[in-house]
């Protein structure tokens, strides 16, 4: 059947969305419970190349599997897909599916390079597909309010701009060695916590120009999983730490200096904080949750010449629930997003453009880290 023929003739907004789960680590912990609770969409299949471990997630979560890509993509059940594999493998599946006609949920960082998001990007207009992209932070409340502020120009000219994400969950060097150890894989704290920081600054205050990057490895070498806790061991190139300057655009065009230090390797590491310093006022948003990065957010705000007094969360932005696992709303918000816009035949945000300006920072910050004059001048999103 050419699923994309039988869409044409069923109203989608007659019934929720079938989507399949491609990737079952956070795919199964955190979309799978966030598609089942939207009204507009309905879990009906898994994806994984493992047997045994399609197996297990099958019985858990009581829908049918398969090993077969092709074949997921032929079920006529199967709408659209949430793709929550590795990243290395992302990319090709991402343009199996839209060649098929589905619509996307892609986790970040979507591909390897921003010339494979571009590639999607073309790819999804090509088939008229609504492509949404993982960028959760933006529907956390406390974002979101944070965003609100920035808008009614609360800060007044922003002068700086401090993003510290300083994690430990990769501290402990017996952690067994994956895909995250590769950079060719897409490891590293860039993809894993650059991608959204990225995001968030532009979301917040504007596009970003790299001005400098250094990236190291603090924990050189994992022990392979069948040895873990001793021999053998894996070398590990992909980074751990990753200390980056930009100059973020606000909405006048005027340069701000940003300072991003990202770690996974900071044993009690304060979490992730972001300071915003105006003309006006000053903008505090933290956690040093290292267990939940969603549950624990607070929000601060100075006048001149006054201390950090607490802001008080909006109502009006509060999630309806929320789950145990504080990832869960946030990505359950973003979904809702997502099947409207599908509904209304209407592009997605965050969705590949977003994506795009994310991944050229981190090709950026790679690039300088390698070679730094290979970026000098660089900019993005046609800044002059």
């Amino acid at each position: 059947m050419d699923l994309r023929l039988d869409l044409t003739v069923v109203d989608p907004a007659s019934r929720p969305l079938g989507v399949a789960i491609a990737g079952l680590g956070f795919g199964e912990k955190v979309h799978w419970p966030a598609l089942r609770d939207c009204p507009l969409t309905e879990p009906v299949a898994l994806w994984h190349p493992r047997k045994e471990r399609l197996e297990a997630a099958c019985r858990s979560t009581e829908l049918r599997g398969s090993t077969d890509f092709t074949a997921l993509l032929a079920d006529p059940r199967v709408e659209a897909l949430v793709i929550a594999t590795p990243p290395a493998p992302r990319f090709a599946l991402a343009c199996q599916a839209l060649e098929a006609g589905k619509h996307l949920l892609l986790e970040k960082p979507v591909a390897l390079n921003a010339s494979e998001v571009e590639h999607l990007q073309r790819l999804a207009l090509a088939n008229n597909r609504c492509v949404a992209v993982d960028f959760e932070y933006r529907a956390v409340p406390l974002f979101q309010q944070l965003a609100n502020l920035l808008a009614q120009g609360v800060l007044g000219e922003p002068w700086l701009v401090k993003l510290d994400w300083l994690m430990s969950s990769r501290a402990d060097a017996n952690r067994p060695w994956s895909w995250y150890s590769q950079a060719a894989a897409g490891g590293g704290v860039l993809g894993a916590l650059g991608s959204h920081a990225f995001d968030l600054l532009h979301w917040l205050v504007g596009p970003g120009q790299l001005q400098a990057a250094r990236l190291s490895t603090a924990i050189s070498e994992r022990p392979l999983a069948a040895a873990a806790g001793g021999k053998p061991t894996a070398a590990v190139d992909a980074e751990d730490i990753a200390l980056i300057q930009l100059d973020l655009h606000d909405s006048h065009g005027r340069p701000v200096p940003a300072q991003l230090n990202l770690a996974s390797v900071t044993r009690a590491g304060r979490g992730c904080w972001l300071e915003l310093y105006g003309s006006e006022a000053s903008l505090v948003l933290g956690s040093s949750n290292q267990a939940d990065y969603v549950h624990g957010f607070q929000l601060w705000m100075a006048r001149p010449g006054e201390p950090l007094r607490p802001v008080a969360a909006d109502p009006d932005l509060a999630f309806e629930r929320s789950w145990e696992d504080g990832r869960i709303a946030p990505v359950r918000r973003l979904i809702g997003w997502w099947a409207e816009a599908i509904q209304a035949g209407r592009p997605m945000l965050p969705g590949l453009a977003e994506a795009v300006a994310s991944q050229e920072l981190c090709d950026a910050a790679r690039r300088h880290a390698s070679q730094p004059a290979a970026v000098a001048g660089w900019k993005l999103g046609g800044i002059p």
